[in-house]
């Protein structure tokens, strides 16, 4: 198998050097958990790269310094746990519902060294204790019912940024006719294919109308 190094170099994808030990640590805990518990599919570099580590970097790029990241449905620790890495300025919390889904997450954080809090507990919860500015998803559920369980929750949100396949505008004329999107602006924030496959990928930002979309 190549290496992590090779492999950004053959996708022309930068990270900074600094980071590279933590990432190629991370997937090798991963791999080894996801033997025992069915965490990802990508389970070698290439995958990671081209799907994991690229929807998180685009992801990071609408990320502002400091803000407070709520990362929904962390399952294996994508994107919360790269942007944990790759974004030390950001304070990132990992929320996941599914108990030995939390307590992997809860092995990764401590083995990797991070500060980011594992919360067992579904999001609509902890939104009724805690503010973030921004909710993160991916890989989490269909956009309609993501923002069913959210619409009481706004108060407690800045803004939410869902990374989706191309069945996105499907996604949203569900949601539309759902009356979900009812009080709530939604744009496109990013659209970029995946490396490789050549895939679109888009990140959608949603938060309340009348309100900065900061």
């Amino acid at each position: 198998m190549t290496t992590l190094d090779e492999t950004l170099s053959q996708h022309g994808i930068e990270v900074p050097g600094e980071f590279l030990p933590r990432l190629e640590q991370y997937c090798t805990l991963l791999w080894e958990w996801n033997q025992k518990l069915n965490l990802t599919r990508h389970t070698d570099y290439e995958k990671f790269v081209t799907r994991d580590l690229v929807d998180t970097q685009q992801l990071s790029s609408l990320l502002h310094p400091g803000e407070r990241v709520l990362d929904v449905g962390s399952g294996g620790g994508v994107p919360g746990i790269l942007l944990a890495i790759l974004r030390p300025d950001l304070s990132v919390s990992l929320c996941e519902s599914i108990g030995k889904k939390a307590t992997v997450l809860q092995s990764l954080v401590a083995t990797l060294r991070l500060s980011s809090p594992v919360l067992h507990a579904r999001a609509e919860d902890i939104l009724q204790e805690s503010r973030f500015d921004v909710l993160t998803a991916r890989a989490v559920g269909p956009l309609w019912k993501m923002l069913k369980w959210f619409r009481p929750h706004w108060s407690a949100m800045g803004r939410f940024l869902v990374i989706k396949g191309p069945g996105w505008i499907e996604e949203r004329g569900e949601a539309r006719h759902r009356g979900l999107l009812q009080g709530l602006e939604l744009r496109c924030a990013l659209e970029y294919r995946t490396p490789g496959s050549n895939a679109q990928n888009v990140i959608l930002q949603l938060w309340p109308k009348g309100r900065d979309e900061r």
